[in-house]
């Protein structure tokens, strides 16, 4: 488990220089090789003081090298990461940063509660042991050792290492893989609750209603390269448009030769049309056809608009997650 605080702080440098929050965490045209497997090429990406950035991809797209070079512990082989505007390996700055990776391991003949406490010493101002306890959902179990917990309550205890010494920036590596619904929503709430106390996070995830609930914004990398970024409602406007489910009498052959329309499939009884813009289409299957009926339009998934933006042919093989 990693731990992290601060220097002075950088202005953005890039074309998104308009938003005027302070970055806390970056990547400067970083390249990162595995050998001869190349695992970031040329990636630059910032998160931004108060915003919870879910970075996304596929397994072996770059995700875990980033994260592993914005907690120091790779070195690229070009380019910078930078947090608090220095160096990750800073003592003041890991003072003031949290990390549950998905490598995280602690001894498991320590007690929960001593985990917590052992922990919460690496920091100056930790969260009170309580509160800790609370916030992951282990109050009846703290007096159980690690190695006695089921797979969900091992993943709320390195939640909870993670947050205990009430990190400024919070590295989370799939938080919530293994919990079941209510325990997600728990982990969910209390992410909310840091970022609203101004607190930065930045998320991996392979769940993406995960990603879609928490986000500010999302970053795609794919093949070692950032290919998107945007709010949610950005990324699935660009790339996944509208979904229109109807029960018409029109053939499949003339829905798809409506202006507008990029796919059309049969749903039970109805169709399911996806548009980029979804009102001129209504308007021409209501001028088409009267007996119209169950209408529904709603926006596409970020699952949708994630498979549209990875869908393409890997260039190399890629190991670095």
């Amino acid at each position: 488990m990693i731990t992290t605080s601060v220097a002075t702080l950088e202005q953005p440098q890039h074309a998104d220089a308009v938003n005027s929050k302070l970055v806390v965490a970056s990547l400067e045209g970083v390249n990162k090789n595995y050998g001869s497997v190349r695992a970031l090429r040329g990636v630059d990406f910032r998160v931004r003081a108060g915003e919870l950035v879910a970075l996304l991809g596929p397994n072996g797209a770059g995700k875990t090298t980033a994260v592993k070079l914005l907690l120091g512990l790779l070195q690229p082989n070009s380019g910078r990461a930078r947090v608090f505007g220095g160096d990750p390996t800073n003592p003041e700055n890991r003072m003031r940063t949290g990390a549950m990776l998905q490598v995280g391991r602690v001894p498991e003949t320590l007690r929960v509660r001593e985990h917590i406490d052992l922990f919460s010493s690496y920091y100056q101002k930790p969260m009170a042991p309580a509160d800790v306890l609370a916030a992951a959902g282990l109050e009846k179990v703290s007096d159980r050792k690690f190695g006695d917990l089921s797979g969900g309550q091992r993943q709320r205890v390195l939640f909870a290492l993670a947050i205990c010494g009430d990190p400024d920036l919070l590295f989370l590596d799939e938080p919530t893989v293994g919990l079941d619904v209510e325990a997600r929503r728990m982990v969910w709430d209390e992410i909310r609750r840091m970022v609203s106390r101004g607190k930065t996070v930045l998320l991996t995830t392979h769940y993406l209603q995960e990603a879609d609930a928490l986000a500010d914004r999302v970053a795609v990398i794919h093949q070692g390269e950032i290919i998107a970024q945007g709010t949610p409602a950005e990324i699935k406007a660009k790339t996944a448009g509208k979904r229109i489910r109807c029960i018409t009498s029109l053939s499949l052959n003339i829905l798809r030769q409506i202006p507008g329309v990029t796919e059309v499939k049969e749903d039970r009884e109805a169709i399911e049309i996806h548009a980029v813009v979804a009102e001129s289409i209504v308007r021409e299957l209501l001028a088409r056809d009267a007996g119209l009926s169950g209408l529904e339009v709603s926006s596409a998934g970020l699952e949708e608009a994630f498979l549209a933006l990875t869908q393409d042919t890997p260039r190399e093989e890629n190991h670095s997650n």
